[in-house]
């Protein structure tokens, strides 16, 4: 029962937190220094022409007004409309979130399906040869822009090896959706050379978006397990001859991982941020593209639109990580 009340104290910590979002995004909206209504009219357009406009969204009546108006929308689930091309903004998003969800969560699995392995025999291995180098390229995935990362890898293998593409995610006949996760997608419709395509154009943005979370990762798993195996519990546990994978598995890996899962939270938002870069380098067609469309057009609707989605996708992410966190370590359990 304390699980439960713990998961569902955590649960309830959402609300405030998704509502405060959505109140600054919308102020920080409004105050920027810009009309949406003059840029959605275009240059040219005349004084009536803009407040037509003005007057159509709501933009001329006070902030408190507008904000109470979003928020009784938004209890409906309607994000408004798009001031450039008039689609419903829910739709539009809906349409995009399993694109960049389906490159976020590659990478992330990546990164911890090869970090937790590669941090824990770093610690084993403790200042040898592979701890070195395995040190210091998670020095270099922390340090390297991913921007640059993504660059290298077209030039390198994209363009002169030739090897993998290089942008887009899907090439040839248009595959039939059904979740618009297009791995998922392939496997349902049994389509082999579909799967094999999303595959191919998933390598090289998932490598890229992967290998900062990937170093962080190995960092904080070699870290943990080192701490525990200098406790005195492992050390008994050593002396009674128990054999290493097992002394490993059931006494280090379980209470070295506590400090990991709780970085898998923050980093599945940093993943968020990060693939919206990466798409566009990649010219991936998700939230990232749509994003950087609307802040550059000010489409005051569609950017509050993004931002409430990738707070709910990175809150929705944190409460994952704390309810495994509760699994892997019962005194997480509220009292």
């Amino acid at each position: 029962m304390r699980v439960i009340y713990t998961i569902l104290l955590r649960i309830s910590f959402l609300i405030p937190t998704l509502l405060g979002l959505i109140i600054l995004t919308f102020f920080i909206a409004y105050y920027v220094p810009a009309n949406p209504a003059a840029a959605a009219a275009g240059p040219f357009a005349d004084a009536e022409t803009i407040a037509r406009i003005t007057e159509k969204y709501g933009f001329d009546k006070p902030i408190p007004v507008q904000l109470w108006r979003y928020l009784k929308r938004l209890a409906k689930g309607d994000l408004g409309e798009s001031l450039y091309t008039h689609r419903d903004i829910s739709g539009e998003i809906l349409r995009r979130f399993p694109v960049t969800m389906e490159l976020v969560l590659c990478a992330l699995a990546v990164s911890i399906f090869l970090g937790i392995p590669a941090g824990v025999i770093s610690a084993i291995k403790r200042n040898t040869v592979f701890d070195h180098l395995l040190r210091a390229v998670t020095i270099a995935g922390i340090a390297l822009a991913t921007f640059w990362i993504g660059i290298e890898f077209q030039l390198l293998v994209g363009y002169k090896a030739k090897m993998l593409p290089i942008t887009g995610r899907f090439k040839g006949t248009p595959l039939d959706e059904i979740t618009g996760f297009y791995l998922l997608d392939s496997i349902l419709n049994w389509d082999k050379g579909a799967l094999w395509v999303t595959i191919r154009h998933l390598i090289l943005p998932t490598i890229t978006l992967s290998i900062g979370p990937f170093a962080t990762i190995v960092r904080f798993t070699r870290a943990g397990v080192l701490n525990i195996l200098t406790s005195d519990y492992v050390t008994y546990e050593r002396a009674m001859g128990l054999p290493r994978p097992l002394l490993i598995y059931k006494y280090v890996l379980r209470n070295a991982l506590t400090s990991t899962v709780s970085q898998i939270g923050l980093l599945f938002g940093y993943l968020l941020a990060s693939g919206f870069v990466v798409e566009m380098v990649f010219s991936w067609p998700g939230m990232g593209a749509f994003a950087v469309e609307s802040i550059l057009m000010m489409d005051y609707n569609a950017v509050l639109g993004v931002a409430i989605y990738t707070g709910v996708a990175y809150s929705a992410g944190n409460l994952v990580a704390d309810i495994l966190l509760i699994l892997i370590d019962p005194r997480e359990v509220a009292q």
